[in-house]
């Protein structure tokens, strides 16, 4: 825990949720890289949907962290989330993934953001690859043909005009300056514990993948701006605590996808479109398990 006083007006501590899965050295890099990024006193809360690992073990020993577990147990990452926001009575709280390093000071840019500027509801920092290059995440939400065409052909044609519209990543690389986004990456994230609260956290039904589109969606349509604050960096790994099984995460991908885009477009008349992207992203999921597979068998 940090052992700054406390400057929020409840008197409580800043609340960082780190969602774990038998996280390894990351999280403790996580938790030490965490410490150098802001001033401001802060709990650190992981919510532990995996196993017991010796790195979730020491940070809690060490009073570095306060661990909980679901009864359910992997209950998926934006249920976990909302578990680790119970109680808050600070005005910030931020979401994270445990294989995120923060780069100094990268905290307390977001939470001045946010400060500044009362209609942010969420803030997301620059988001870098580990070979340094910029991730887009501050992208616009997808629209039905948008969506479509993201959904379909990203994995097959990556250069594809909606897959480009849809990342916005020009404008994320070459920012300078904060400005608004449909939606921001939930693995790091800011968000003012009014807004949150309002729009009901994340949507639990979402096991892994869309709960930040959807969370953005409806943080917008409650009047909030979500907020990319690019001097504020993070570095992402992406996926540590899964590359060595994939598959299970690719499904999850797409059943996401699929729910999301079919509850936004869930007219009557539109039940022809919401059949073809049904079929497509069914189609586009047995292709990528079948390579995620093919990759991981032994050479011959």
């Amino acid at each position: 825990m940090s052992q700054q006083p406390a400057t929020d007006p409840s008197g409580d501590p800043l609340r960082v949720i780190c969602v774990a899965y038998n996280p390894g050295d990351e999280l403790r890099a996580f938790a030490s890289s965490l410490a150098r990024a802001t001033t401001r006193a802060y709990e650190l809360v992981i919510v532990d949907n995996g196993e017991r690992t010796d790195a979730v073990v020491d940070l809690e020993a060490s009073g570095a962290a306060r661990v909980e577990r679901h009864r359910d147990g992997n209950v998926g990452y934006g249920r976990a989330a909302n578990a680790g926001a119970a109680g808050l009575k600070a005005s910030w709280l931020v979401v994270a993934n445990p294989d995120v390093v923060w780069e100094p000071g990268a905290l307390d840019l977001l939470v001045e953001a946010g400060e500044a500027d009362p209609t942010a509801g969420s803030l997301g920092p620059r988001v870098l690859n580990p070979d340094g290059t910029t991730y887009p995440s501050a992208r616009a939400l997808p629209s039905l043909a948008a969506g479509a065409g993201h959904a379909l052909l990203h994995a097959v044609w990556p250069g594809n005009p909606w897959t480009r519209a849809y990342r916005q990543a020009q404008e994320a690389i070459t920012a300078t300056e904060p400005h608004a986004a449909g939606w921001l990456s939930g693995a790091c994230l800011l968000l003012r514990r009014a807004a949150f609260e309002q729009v009901g956290g994340f949507d639990e039904r979402y096991f892994m993948f869309f709960e930040d589109v959807d969370l953005g969606d409806r943080l917008g349509q409650a009047g909030w701006r979500n907020v990319y604050v690019p001097a504020a960096r993070v570095t992402h790994l992406q996926g540590v605590s899964w590359k060595h099984s994939p598959a299970p995460m690719i499904r999850a991908h797409h059943a996401s996808a699929k729910r999301y885009l079919f509850d936004r477009w869930g007219a009557w008349w539109q039940a022809p479109v919401r059949w073809a992207i049904g079929v497509g992203l069914a189609v586009r999921e047995r292709v990528e398990v079948a390579l995620s597979e093919r990759e991981r068998r032994p050479a011959r």
